[in-house]
């Protein structure tokens, strides 16, 4: 007998991704929770495949060793999960280009999150880059 995920194993899984690989820095269960052809959709581009997502974890971790992502609110329906995650970070290593600033930064985030067989299939973040941008002293709006 086949048994699929429930709601809450979606809403489960979903936050293994803020919680444990990001905060927690726990790189290895990339492989445990996200399906092989995986897609992230984000503000830095579309990553495809575990390594690509691995990839993009380390370069951010990189950049912000002190990373935190707290989940802050979850909704789930059928196989999508929907969190808002609030972010904070140090900019203490090169991002997007730019060297390290020394800001640290605070922003809100909305994350979705599409799973297929108990494993995460899809995932599109919705990150506050020009808060983000700002917080660090990279981005100036009064400079325009």
């Amino acid at each position: 007998m086949v048994t699929t995920p429930t709601t809450k194993e979606h809403r489960r899984l979903a936050r293994r991704v803020p919680e444990e690989i990001a905060t927690e820095r726990n790189l290895d269960l990339i492989d445990e929770v996200y399906a092989e052809g995986a897609v992230e959709h984000g503000p830095m581009g579309e990553r495809e495949g575990r390594e690509a997502i691995r990839e993009q974890f380390d370069q951010f971790l990189s950049a912000f060793p002190d990373f935190t992502a707290t989940v802050r609110d979850v909704v789930a329906e059928d196989d999508t999960v929907a969190m808002r995650v609030t972010l904070r970070g140090t900019h203490e290593g090169p991002f997007l280009g730019y060297e390290p600033t020394g800001q640290t930064f605070e922003v809100g985030t909305m994350v979705f999150t599409r799973t297929e067989d108990g494993m995460i299939a899809e995932r599109w973040i919705q990150l506050d880059m020009l808060g983000l941008l700002r917080q660090l002293g990279i981005a100036d709006p009064s400079t325009r």
